[in-house]
């Protein structure tokens, strides 16, 4: 879908506005349980569609399950861990460029402010920072993986 020229000579504030109202309407196709909503105002379509798969989908889809590996070590549910979610549905980047190192390992300590993850969202870049100071203990997505607004990235243990 090309972008409209509104679309492309938006402001910073224009844009926020934009993502504000795409995350609302994500809750809303995510509270409904809608696989995909379309919204037109003027000039300006928004398309949103679920990358869910359904049974129905399942029934008339070969399966095939590989074993999952966990690259992340038991953390004890008693523990109080802060979860650090996606602010916006997208493509979750853990490093700054292909081949870079990620920005954050499994038992780094981060400061508030710092960045962890880039999610990539209408081609634009957007930084993913810790709310407070902790080390992380858990990465929950893969690089290059879709992520859905809210879902969890990372677990941190706060300091």
């Amino acid at each position: 879908m090309a972008e409209s020229p509104q679309l492309e000579s938006a402001s910073s504030q224009n844009y926020t506005a934009l993502t504000r109202v795409v995350r609302e309407l994500v809750e809303v196709m995510r509270r409904a349980g809608l696989q995909r909503l379309e919204v037109v105002q003027g000039d300006l379509r928004i398309t949103l569609e679920s990358a869910q798969v359904t049974s129905a989908a399942l029934t008339t889809t070969s399966v095939v399950t590989t074993p999952v590996i966990a690259l992340t070590p038991e953390v004890p549910p008693t523990e109080e861990l802060e979860t650090i979610t996606a602010p916006m549905v997208g493509t979750f980047y853990a490093a700054p460029r292909p081949g870079a190192d990620p920005f954050v390992r499994i038992g780094d300590h981060v400061e508030p402010g710092q960045v962890v993850a880039i999610i990539e969202a209408m081609k634009v870049m957007n930084e993913i920072v810790a709310d407070r100071a902790g080390t992380i203990v858990e990465i929950l997505v893969e690089n290059g993986q879709p992520v859905e607004y809210g879902q969890p990235l990372m677990r941190l243990r706060p300091d």
